[in-house]
């Protein structure tokens, strides 16, 4: 995280439309939600930045020492694997440096409901990152990984992804999406190593 002066661009990854809302390759969108919810004096709903081809919500969030730093909420509206072309778009608009890009996104190598938070890294074969990663032309943006678990036997784990969460996931989902919107939240406020401290220990 740079100097608190300069905006935040929180991204969650997902593919668009109703079909695939509750997806667990959805659980950016899932995030970005709950984030959009918490705003004040009341939750805010997305809106189409027609530079970026993203939803987007603009709002800001209370820093430690009374400040405040801006945020910017964002649900890219193309499919996964062409996730990096908004992100970018909003970064170059909103003259946000990669350290200060987090991305929200599922990971299949975390079981269920494990938040952990790094800075760069490999993307482990998922299409939003890559993409991302090319389209910032850099690997070290910050990302929330929310794991979603292997799929079971020899399920392809493409297909995995693609499918809706359990019944039996549903149930803990409300909080695996506020515990990842929590460590989104921890990382604006504190940065990378504080917040790791917190979400990693816990």
């Amino acid at each position: 995280m740079t100097a608190s002066n300069t905006p935040v661009l929180i991204a969650g990854l997902g593919n668009p439309g109703p079909a695939y809302a509750l997806n667990r390759h959805n659980i950016g969108h899932l995030v970005l939600d709950e984030l959009a919810g918490r705003t004040m004096p009341m939750p805010s709903t997305f809106s189409v930045h027609k530079r970026s081809n993203a939803e987007i919500v603009q709002t800001r969030h209370r820093m430690p020492d009374g400040s405040e730093r801006q945020l910017i909420l964002a649900k890219p509206r193309t499919f996964m694997n062409l996730s990096g072309g908004p992100i970018a778009a909003l970064a170059k608009f909103f003259k946000i440096a990669p350290a200060d890009v987090i991305v929200i996104h599922d990971e299949l190598d975390l079981d269920p409901g494990v938040i952990r938070l790094k800075q760069g890294g490999g993307e482990g074969g998922h299409n939003g990152l890559r993409s991302t990663s090319s389209s910032l032309g850099t690997k070290d943006y910050l990302r929330v990984r929310v794991g979603i678990g292997r799929p079971p036997g020899r399920m392809n784990p493409a297909d995995f992804v693609l499918r809706d969460f359990s019944a039996a996931e549903r149930k803990d989902l409300e909080f695996t999406i506020g515990d990842a919107a929590d460590a989104a939240e921890l990382l604006v406020s504190h940065g990378l190593a504080a917040a790791q401290n917190q979400v990693h220990g816990a």
